[in-house]
């Protein structure tokens, strides 16, 4: 199931309407409602969906947008913060965007359950990486502090993201609408590679948790030495629930169009997707019309729909 994120292009338009309408144009039958999604675009688009002009995959918390945040700000509020009120209001807008998905039809919420606080290493690694000293000592001395301060703090976090699971899971249950944990692009977000498969272990009875794997987050991360992509896609297949589809230009640069800079082997890890998932192309609004439309169609004939 291919499908087309509104972050691309749904700060275009002031009528939900005609978000649906490029969708279409562009040969997506699906989309997914994003973060950023403004309030006054949803009644466009509950009319695109109600006569049936598009289907709906997915959507990305929050969603819509919260009303106070006036930029597009997934990470406004984490599970995984300090403060009591902002966790709380995570949930209530997470509770919020999981009714929205049951008026849309949509099974799958995107989860970010949050960060670790503390140095900016990830973008430290990258502008290394950049530079072409991926293999230097500082490199190698930089990464591996990295991964044993982030081990060392990492445990308070790591149980706040599990409580809004489970905060959460009784509303997901019964409005039959599944919470997918996104994989994410920096090694100081929750969860990291290791955390993903304890806390799909931890809900492994439940079919209302699971994974969702973002294939150019991920690839960052296996470009700064951090993962094997293939492995990471392997070991969470059995609980994926979706994919959000992009490309990277190395070593960081992510949401490029599909098949445009073979920073992502597509061929190689995408036999360890389920075939009935959501293909959700998950695009830089920077990324032109013509661009999409082309590799859109290079990609069914290569892979189908």
């Amino acid at each position: 199931m291919l499908s087309l994120s509104t972050c691309w292009h749904s700060h275009r338009y002031q009528d939900g309407l005609e978000v649906a309408q490029e969708a279409r144009a562009l040969g997506f039958e699906f989309i997914e409602i994003s973060h950023g999604t403004k309030v006054s675009l949803l009644p466009g688009l509950m009319k695109a969906f109600d006569a049936g002009m598009i289907r709906v995959s997915s959507l990305h918390n929050f969603c819509p947008s919260p009303v106070e945040v006036l930029i597009d700000a997934p990470d406004a509020y984490e599970f995984t913060s300090h403060r009591e009120d902002e966790r709380e209001r995570a949930l209530t807008l997470t509770k919020q965007t999981i009714q929205m998905a049951t008026r849309f039809g949509a099974s799958r919420v995107v989860l970010h359950l949050g960060s670790v606080p503390m140095k900016d290493r990830t973008g430290q690694l990258e502008a290394m990486a950049l530079k072409g000293e991926i293999y230097s000592r500082p490199y190698i001395d930089l990464k591996l502090q990295f991964v044993q301060e982030r081990e060392k703090l990492s445990t308070l976090y790591v149980e706040r993201a599990r409580a809004a699971l489970k905060a959460l899971l009784p509303v997901a249950e019964q409005a039959r609408v599944a919470l997918a944990i996104e994989t994410r692009s920096h090694f100081e977000q929750v969860p990291n590679e290791k955390e993903m498969l304890l806390l799909l272990a931890e809900f492994q009875d439940s079919p209302w948790v699971g994974a969702w794997h973002d294939f150019g987050h991920v690839q960052r991360k296996a470009n700064l030495g951090l993962l094997d992509h293939a492995q990471h896609l392997q070991a969470i297949s059995p609980r994926l629930l979706g994919c959000h589809v992009h490309d990277v230009e190395w070593p960081a640069k992510d949401h490029r169009v599909p098949l445009s800079t073979g920073g992502v082997e597509f061929e190689k890890l995408l036999p360890w997707v389920p075939k009935s998932l959501p293909l959700v192309w998950e695009l830089s609004p920077s990324q032109r019309r013509a661009h999409v439309l082309e590799a859109h169609q290079a990609w069914r004939a290569k892979f189908g729909a």
